[in-house]
């Protein structure tokens, strides 16, 4: 029987691919044990407990980003979680430990080297710092994107939660037209920024609604549902065929009703739509390294998403791109074929694979 440690947490980023590739060890080996290494303050605080998992925790030790007390105290702090991280592999008899970046992954990783083997999964096109150190002694490094700069990855994409990987778009479709009170005649419009919502898009997209649920676009007419988040107050522009959603835990209906989305470009979402095959316009989060426009890169590539800058998601050119898009039917066609083929289903069962060639 062979013992895994998974380590990460903080953000959903994290704690969603560290969940699927737990689940799929499960399903691959039953007797198989589990451990979850993650931090008190993170997300895997509740959602690895909520899973049935055992979730051990290390403190939480950021990097020092300026000279100040906090650097002073970042040496002995961070030996103390690699000497917990250390004792949790050798208590536990770990065989390998498999890190997918955040505070918990980068103890993990140091109390791994020369022990047992460390297999890293890298989410994004812009490695993480953990992750960066991880893979320097690796035994094997996943990576979604084939544009990540790891050297030696090999792309396995995103493990996806069982009701994206197994998503049947056609199947579920009078479920999510029920679960969303849409009109089964109408073709849908999926908008969504995140949990949190995205206010540019919000903005824009309300703008639009007349023009876009008030108006035939080509041989069909249009409907919206739209996840507006959390982010900011959202006034409701009571327009029939525009349906406003808060926050939706059902994001596979939401999948399952599109006939085509409007999103940010994290990883996560970018490898889920890919993989049901939906077609797709990004408008990236402008803010940090630039990371969710590399994520999209290899699809705009291949034809198979289109994107608008963030500073030019305003109601006319936001317009010129999308009123045009509803009404070209073959256009949506080819964008989610083409998603389709560059998506991955089976990522957690392919890192299930990696992390066992490492135990042979």
């Amino acid at each position: 029987m062979s013992i895994y440690l998974l380590a990460g947490g903080g953000t959903a980023g994290h704690v969603n691919p560290l969940l699927a590739t737990a689940d799929a060890i499960r399903a691959e080996h039953p007797e198989a044990e589990i451990v979850v290494l993650g931090t008190r303050e993170g997300l895997e605080s509740r959602l690895v407990p909520e899973r049935g998992y055992e979730l051990l925790t290390v403190d939480k030790v950021p990097f020092p980003r300026r000279p100040d007390l906090a650097a002073l105290r970042f040496p002995a702090r961070f030996r103390k979680a690699v000497r917990a991280a250390r004792r949790i592999i050798a208590e536990r008899g770990v065989d390998v430990v498999v890190g997918f970046g955040g505070f918990a992954s980068t103890p993990a990783y140091v109390a791994a080297r020369g022990r047992v083997p460390v297999v890293v999964h890298e989410a994004n096109t812009l490695p993480g710092l953990a992750n960066k150190l991880g893979a320097r002694w690796a035994a094997a490094t996943a990576m979604v994107f084939e544009n990540t700069p790891l050297r030696g990855g090999r792309v396995v994409g995103m493990p996806l939660r069982r009701e994206i990987a197994d998503l049947d778009r056609a199947a579920a479709r009078d479920e999510a037209i029920r679960y969303f009170g849409l009109d089964p005649e109408r073709r849908t419009l999926v908008v969504t920024g995140g949990s949190q919502g995205a206010r540019r898009i919000n903005e824009t997209i309300r703008a639009l609604g007349p023009r876009i649920a008030g108006e035939r676009h080509g041989e069909h007419d249009w409907q919206v549902v739209h996840i507006v988040g959390r982010i900011s107050p959202f006034e409701d522009p009571h327009l029939p065929g525009y349906h406003v959603v808060e926050y939706c835990d059902r994001m596979d209906l939401a999948f399952a009703a599109a006939d085509l989305i409007i999103s940010r470009a994290g990883a996560s979402t970018v490898s889920e739509l890919a993989a049901v095959g939906l077609p797709a316009l990004y408008v990236p989060y402008p803010v940090g390294n630039g990371e969710q426009a590399k994520n999209i890169a290899t699809f705009l590539e291949a034809d198979a998403a289109l994107t608008i800058r963030d500073a030019e998601f305003l109601p006319e050119p936001a317009a010129a791109v999308i009123l045009p898009l509803l009404a070209d039917e073959a256009r949506l066609e080819a964008l989610g074929r083409r998603a389709g083929e560059l998506g991955i289903r089976d990522a957690a069962e392919r890192m299930v694979a990696l992390i066992d060639g490492t135990l042979r």
